[in-house]
């Protein structure tokens, strides 16, 4: 986390969680905020199971794409064995904190 955030080895890490958004996928629930004094962005993706988190995924000045690819119709997000035809799956949320950090930072996609 400290190469991810420019934090020092020697400073104690303080980190400052301010959630700006919360929405649900099913059993996804996807967390985003920043810490300004650090021009740090962070999304949490979180799988919850019976009212238990199961699963977090945690990134950091990173722009996240979710993309659903189970309740797509057959012809938007698959294809044939016989031929190669480029796959594309719309996504369902894009983060939006990424962008001011005043920085360029890596973009993933998360299938979901």
């Amino acid at each position: 986390m400290r190469l991810l955030t420019g934090a020092s080895s020697d400073d104690p890490f303080l980190f400052e969680v301010d959630p700006v958004l919360v929405t649900t996928f099913g059993s996804t629930v996807i967390v985003e905020g920043c810490d300004n004094s650090r021009s740090i962005s962070w999304v949490h993706a979180w799988t919850v199971r019976d009212g238990t988190i199961t699963q977090v995924r945690e990134y950091f000045n990173t722009s996240l794409t979710v993309t659903r690819l189970g309740d797509s119709p057959p012809s938007a997000c698959s294809s044939s064995t016989a031929e190669i035809a480029p796959v594309h799956c719309p996504y369902v949320w894009e983060s939006s904190l990424s962008n001011r950090v005043g920085k360029s930072v890596p973009g993933l996609v998360l299938a979901i």
